[in-house]
């Protein structure tokens, strides 16, 4: 007779023959949809910030499903992406010209480049390094600005599913909790945790751009820095870059300013900005963002380059909850399939289940 102990289980044989036909009909759809995810991690996103604001309409106003769903759309409409279309369309404008202003971008660069090495004899970037940088910001801009075309079409998209999802929440709630093949626990701790992220990444990191980019603009008004306007939307793009952040705007702006001549000015907005701006940026990170949700600098470093590779401008926000998602999900699975340590995740259970129901 067989040795029973080598022999594989018939169950283990359908339950990989079953996941393995998921994985490759999952990959398909995403493969030949892939143009549509951004829309869907934008229409989830959107989801998470206006649910309770949904319930409360349809449940306890009891308006109709469908007014409801119309009434949140027009809201995300005017307070999420206006503000957003404004500085696309602010930037498009200004660098819309691409020859003028690679143009001023290449006299801006060499007159900073020019100023440091007469000041301190050390030769920043080499005449190769320089033209590399040149045409990289060439490329950048002009993929920015034809990326800028697909966004109406991801909007589009992403308006489209976000109303069947706000039409019927609750279904589609119980839909992906009754799909998910975790404990319910763990399947709470993933909805409470994507919904931190979700609000920390979509909310928190504009709102500290925006911040930011509006006290930086004081500045660049009061001390007559060029295209004060532009700086502006440079600046609320540059801060949600980790470690540099709005530096990389404001810092060769500076520089700039002082080549040109005027000294006072440029000493007076960069001290402007490293005091007043460093400090808006430390009390919006250390206050909303902290109690949003504390999201570590490497996830939102490492989130961000992925994001924008994949996504374009819109990884900015995505990038950094994918990675985070991705690292929540290992934990998920060494609480669900490793005896080791039961209690990684599962600190508290009881706490989560109380507090959600149906909650993503």
């Amino acid at each position: 007779m067989p040795n029973k102990k080598h022999q594989i289980n018939e169950e283990k044989i359908k339950q990989v023959f079953l996941l393995l036909v998921i994985i490759i009909l999952a990959g398909l759809i995403c493969f030949h949809l892939s143009l549509f995810v951004p829309s869907l991690l934008g229409a989830i996103t959107l989801y998470v910030i206006t649910r309770k604001y949904n319930l409360y309409l349809q449940e306890e106003r009891k308006w109709k499903p469908w007014i409801a769903s119309m009434v949140i759309i027009l809201g995300t409409l005017v307070v999420l992406i206006l503000p957003i279309y404004f500085i696309a369309d602010l930037l498009i404008a200004k660098l819309g010209n691409a020859s003028a202003y690679m143009q001023k971008f290449n006299i801006f660069i060499d007159k900073i480049h020019d100023f440091v090495f007469s000041k301190t004899n050390i030769d920043l970037l080499s005449k190769d390094n320089l033209t590399k940088l040149k045409e990289g910001v060439a490329k950048f801009s002009t993929s920015a600005l034809s990326g800028t075309f697909n966004t109406l079409t991801v909007v589009a998209s992403m308006y489209f599913i976000l109303y069947f999802m706000l039409e019927k929440p609750l279904l589609f709630e119980r839909l992906l909790k009754s799909s998910a093949p975790l404990k319910r626990a763990n399947v709470n701790l993933l909805g409470e945790k994507i919904r931190k992220m979700v609000m920390a990444n979509a909310i928190g990191i504009p709102v500290v751009a925006i911040g930011q980019g509006l006290i930086a603009l004081i500045g660049y008004l009061i001390f007559g820095a060029p295209s004060a306007i532009l700086l502006f939307a440079l600046t609320c793009v540059g801060s949600m870059l980790p470690i540099v952040g709005a530096a990389i705007v404001y810092i060769p702006v500076c520089i700039f300013m002082i080549a040109e001549g005027n000294v006072g000015p440029g000493l007076g907005l960069a001290a402007y900005c490293l005091i007043v701006v460093g400090l808006t940026d430390n009390l919006l990170r250390f206050t909303l963002l902290k109690k949003l949700e504390n999201i570590h600098p490497l996830n939102t470093v490492f989130g961000i380059i992925m994001g924008i590779n994949l996504f374009g401008f819109m990884g900015l926000i995505f990038g950094p909850i994918l990675i985070s998602i991705t690292i929540l999900l290992i934990q998920v699975y060494r609480d669900e399939f490793s005896d080791d340590n039961p209690e990684l995740i599962m600190s508290e259970p009881k706490e989560i289940e109380e507090k959600i129901d149906l909650s993503i």
